[in-house]
C-alpha cells in the first residue's frame, strides 16, 4: 500500500510549471498599473494648484508694481512687497505637501515644505513685519491702530507658535514633545492650525491692500478689488480644494477590535 501511494504521489508534480506565452495570452491577468501621481491626485487637484499659484502671483505682481511706481521711501517700502512675497511662498509650501500619502512622496513634500515655509516665507514675513513696526517707531507713531495692524500682529504670533509646533513635532523624531505618538498627534494639530492660520494671513493682506490709505492712494478701486479681494479668495479656494479631510480623519481614528 505504501509503495503504491508513493508511486501515485510521485506521478503528481510537486511544483507546476509556469504558463507558456500562449497560455498567458489566453488568460491575461495583468497587475493593475497605477502610478503614485494618479493615486494621490484626484480630478481638479492640478487646476486648484495652478489657481492658487496664479492668484497669489497676482497679489505679488500688483503689490510690487504699486510699490515700485509710487517711489516710496523709508522702511515701509519693504513691508508690502515682502509680505506679498511671503504669502506666495507660504502658498507653494502648503500645496507642495498636499496631497501626499506615500512614504516617499511624504518625505519629499515635507522637505520642500520646510524649505519654502521655514527657510524662505517665515523669515521674509518676519522682516516685512519688522519693517512696518520700525517705520512707525522712527516716526513715533501709534502702533496697532487699524484692524490690519491688530490682526497682523496676532497672525505673526500665531505663525511663530505654528513654526515651533511643526518643527518640534518632526525634528529628531519629535523629541521636543515626547516623541512617537505624542509628536504625531501634535503634527495633526499643527496641520489643522496651519489651515486655520492661512486664511487669517490672506485676510490681513486683504485689509492692507483693499482698505488702507496706501492702497487707495496709489491705485484705482477695481485693481484693489481684483488683487486684494478676488485673488486672496482664489488662493484660499485653490488650497482648500486640495485638502484630504476624509483621508486624514480615517488615518487619525484608531481601529477598535
Amino acid at each position: 500500500m505504501t509503495t503504491q501511494r508513493e508511486n501515485e504521489n510521485s506521478d503528481t508534480p510537486e511544483y507546476e510549471l509556469l504558463p507558456t506565452q500562449t497560455d498567458a495570452d489566453d488568460n491575461p491577468t495583468p497587475p493593475p498599473m497605477v502610478s503614485e501621481d494618479m493615486e494621490e491626485n484626484r480630478q481638479g487637484d492640478t487646476m486648484a494648484r495652478h489657481a492658487a499659484l496664479i492668484f497669489s502671483s497676482i497679489v505679488v505682481a500688483v503689490t510690487w508694481t504699486i510699490t515700485l511706481t509710487s517711489r516710496p521711501s523709508g522702511w515701509f517700502a519693504l513691508h508690502p512687497p515682502l509680505q506679498s512675497l511671503a504669502l506666495l511662498l507660504f502658498t507653494f509650501g502648503i500645496i507642495t505637501l498636499q496631497p501626499t500619502n506615500k512614504p516617499k512622496t511624504k518625505a519629499a513634500g515635507l522637505a520642500r515644505h520646510q524649505i519654502f515655509v521655514l527657510l524662505l516665507a517665515f523669515p521674509v514675513m518676519i522682516f516685512g513685519t519688522f519693517a512696518a513696526w520700525y517705520h512707525k517707531f522712527l516716526r513715533d507713531a501709534h502702533h496697532f491702530k487699524s484692524w490690519h495692524g491688530i490682526i497682523g500682529v496676532i497672525s505673526m504670533l500665531w505663525l511663530i507658535f505654528q513654526v515651533i509646533l511643526g518643527g518640534g513635532s518632526v525634528w529628531y523624531g519629535g523629541w521636543l514633545f515626547g516623541g512617537d505618538m505624542k509628536a504625531k498627534a501634535l503634527w495633526k494639530f499643527h496641520r489643522l492650525s496651519g489651515y486655520l492660520l492661512f486664511p487669517v494671513l490672506l485676510f490681513t493682506a486683504h485689509l492692507g491692500g483693499a482698505w488702507s490709505s496706501w492702497g487707495a492712494k496709489h491705485t484705482i478701486w477695481i485693481i484693489r478689488f481684483v488683487a486684494y479681494t478676488i485673488a486672496p479668495l482664489g488662493v484660499l479656494i485653490g488650497v482648500y480644494t486640495r485638502i484630504r479631510f476624509v483621508f486624514e480623519f480615517e488615518q487619525a481614528v484608531p481601529k477598535i477590535d
